[in-house]
């Protein structure tokens, strides 16, 4: 049973979800994946937001770009958390999925992150630090990851530094 959802309005939005899907299998998060479009199969999209919390969802994730409707009529059938994800298309390159998402009506919300491949990967991180917060051993994992992350910087520093003196 998946913890959590990506929703992707098109099958074109893979590649940008793909480091998502890497963060979920280092944690060792269930998720399921599906296409489902918020103008082209609207019943499909309200049937499965309304049945997600019983297949055990927690969270959905949906990526969508141009008018980015989805995550929207996703979130007007659940009361999960729902994270979107603007998707880069023409001509305005993510900006306008990003206002679609971030303009949502009081009472509606979405969480929105950045845009394309960047936004795959913080909208794991940000689904993993929701289930985190009644599963101990989830964050600790989460901990672990930006220590990594920290331990990463200060030795690219260290590098910087010794690069420099050697000039």
């Amino acid at each position: 049973m998946a913890d959590i959802a990506v929703v992707m309005g098109s099958k074109s939005d893979l590649p940008s979800l793909k480091g998502a899907f890497e963060i979920f299998k280092k944690f060792g998060v269930e998720f399921e994946a599906r296409v489902i479009s918020a103008h082209r199969t609207p019943d499909e999209a309200a049937t499965f937001a309304k049945e997600a919390e019983e297949k055990g969802i927690k969270v959905i994730i949906c990526a969508a770009g141009m008018a980015a409707h989805l995550a929207g009529v996703i979130a007007a059938h659940t009361t999960l958390p729902v994270v979107g994800i603007p998707m880069a298309s023409e001509p305005f390159k993510a900006f306008d999925a990003l206002l679609a998402m971030v303009q949502m009506p009081p009472g509606i919300p979405v969480a929105t992150v950045t845009a394309g491949s960047a936004g795959g990967k913080n909208s794991a991180l940000l689904a993993i630090s929701i289930l985190a917060l009644s599963d101990k051993v989830l964050a600790q994992k989460l901990k672990d990851f930006r220590k990594e992350q920290s331990d990463a910087v200060r030795k690219a520093d260290a590098s910087i530094m010794e690069e420099i003196s050697k000039l």
